[in-house]
């Protein structure tokens, strides 16, 4: 009940009970309608297919994208964790395709599907200022990754990272050498490192999905280029080559995704 101090009348300091003078019926129909809302938004969310759930996180990640540009770290754990639950049969492929699917280039954030026969090889090649996600959805392969070494390993006889013999051919440092395949996590590499170029080989047919950003820009001085290896010798556990560009005349059949989602 009220508190009454010196005169006056204080509140009563418990809260007061409301009474819901509605009909019963009323209170019920509100109560339905409340839970069949609840209800669509919940199945209007598990009806996104996944491919339309990356997609919409691709755009999202690189919306503002710039050669060099770099996700921060909690959009790179989001799309990798969509990448790592992706199905073949979400994307709609299969062993038995030996083609390029890419989805329209002219509307970012691009990522295509490398569908490779037994001992196919995607050559060594560079993605400039780029950040890619790749994912193994069936298969195996094998990856082997650089980056551009920044810096000559100890006990090195040379003194520079360029090549002496005018052949134009840059040091880099070996990244990633091992195989991967379908229960392997998301690969990310970066502008400057992650083993920024990378080759594939096929060990059994497979197929591996990119997302990548910003896309390669020709115009911009931002074209694909190829390279070859050459053996460079130094002490430690780090390994190193010589890799010299070199023209290409790899190209692989490309068609158009399937448009199981909206671009």
């Amino acid at each position: 009940m009220p508190v009454q101090v010196g005169g006056s009348k204080v509140a009563d300091p418990r809260p007061a009970r409301v009474v819901d003078l509605s009909p019963v019926g009323d209170r019920s129909r509100a109560s339905s309608k409340k839970n069949r809302r609840r209800h669509k938004k919940a199945d209007a969310a598990s009806s996104i297919s996944p491919m339309q759930r990356l997609f919409d996180t691709s755009r999202e990640v690189f919306a503002n994208s710039y050669p060099g540009f770099v996700p921060p770290p909690d959009a790179v754990a989001r799309l990798s964790g969509l990448l790592n639950e992706l199905k073949p049969r979400d994307v709609r492929v299969a062993p038995s395709m030996s083609v390029f699917k890419h989805a329209d280039p002219t509307s970012p954030p691009p990522f295509g599907i490398f569908c490779l026969p037994k001992s196919a090889i995607i050559p060594l090649h560079n993605h400039p200022g780029m950040t890619v996600f790749s994912k193994i959805l069936f298969g195996s392969m094998h990856l082997k990754s650089y980056d551009w070494a920044k810096s000559l390993p100890a006990g090195s006889n040379d003194n520079a990272l360029e090549n002496s013999d005018g052949a134009g051919a840059r040091l880099a440092k070996v990244n990633t050498d091992a195989v991967f395949d379908a229960s392997s996590e998301t690969v990310v590499l970066y502008p400057e490192n992650g083993g920024n170029l990378h080759c594939f080989t096929a060990l059994t047919p497979c197929a591996v999905l990119d997302v990548m950003g910003p896309p390669y820009n020709r115009a911009q001085g931002r074209d694909c280029a190829y390279y070859s290896e050459s053996p460079y010798s130094c002490a430690g556990d780090a390994q190193y080559s010589w890799l010299k560009e070199v023209h290409s005349t790899f190209e692989m059949e490309g068609i158009k995704m399937e448009p199981n989602f909206i671009v």
